[in-house]
């Protein structure tokens, strides 16, 4: 059995995936097996998979998001740890020795995420403060934004075994809800390295769509619902989702998006009032 199950979903990244491929099969730490989840792709993207032989479980299936395409990857993973790369991003090499080392040493920790080096158009670029790391109970600082990059993560698989998976629900933000999910019930540990590449300003980008944060309004109240918070927590949440629904509420006013402002005020009506929300 691998120590450490590694799952690419791609769909049509055919020009990034032998660069993601390569950059896991270029680690330091060895004992990994590699999946990659092909969720429909038409650009030749199982060509190249097959060039690399028996070094990689190849996997196609119907279009259905990176949730699925993640999703179906772990149900064939045999590794005590699972982890994920986006097809667009890259690992530095010793990006999963580091994880494996911190969980040797702390071995009461079920997940951990690295820090990371953002690319935009082929240019560096500095993250703003709002993106800043946290580590330990992080779930407050999880809620404004998504903080934690998939590409970044190494989780055990008793923890993963516990969480049911990516909703597949969500075929944007998918992410903000599992470390909403996670960060709500587990510490998140973060390692201050840089040990991932995260490139952007591609076409083809999932977090470019408009709307995420009804997407994210729904994470929320997918906790609400779910997850008992301490008092702090829950009034946190709630301030969170009052902001985000005034901030949709008020773009759709603008447009005169009528129907999308009715149904925001419906499915946030359970947990606040207009008043609530439009007085503060």
């Amino acid at each position: 059995m691998p120590r450490v199950s590694v799952i690419i979903p791609t769909y049509n990244r055919r020009q990034f995936l032998k660069e993601a491929i390569d950059s896991v099969l270029n680690q330091t730490f060895k004992d990994v097996e590699l999946i990659v989840v092909d969720d429909g792709s038409t650009d030749g993207t199982e060509e190249l998979v097959s060039a690399y032989g028996k070094k990689i479980r190849y996997i196609w299936q119907m279009n259905k998001g990176p949730a699925a395409a993640r999703n179906k990857g772990t149900e064939i993973a045999s590794g005590e740890y699972i982890a994920f790369l986006d097809s667009d991003d890259l690992w530095l090499p010793r990006k999963l020795e580091k994880q494996i080392d911190f969980f040797n040493l702390n071995p009461e920790a079920k997940i951990c995420y690295t820090d990371e080096i953002w690319i935009k158009n082929g240019i560096r670029v500095n993250p703003k403060k709002k993106h800043a790391k946290y580590s330990g109970w992080i779930y407050p600082y999880c809620l404004p934004l998504c903080i934690i990059s998939p590409s970044s993560v190494l989780i055990k698989r008793e923890l993963w075994n516990t969480i049911e998976g990516f909703d597949e629900n969500f075929f944007v933000c998918e992410d903000y809800e599992l470390w909403l999910r996670i960060g709500a019930q587990y510490p998140i540990f973060f390692l201050p390295d840089k040990l991932i590449i995260k490139r952007g300003g591609h076409p083809d980008q999932l977090s470019k769509r408009w709307g995420m944060d009804i997407w994210r309004i729904k994470a929320l109240i997918k906790v609400l619902k779910n997850i008992s918070l301490k008092p702090e927590w829950l009034s946190l949440t709630l301030e969170e989702l009052r902001k985000k629904t005034l901030i949709l509420l008020s773009g759709f006013e603008k447009r005169k998006k009528f129907e999308e402002n009715a149904y925001i005020r419906l499915l946030t009506a359970p947990f606040l009032s207009m008043e609530e929300i439009l007085d503060k």
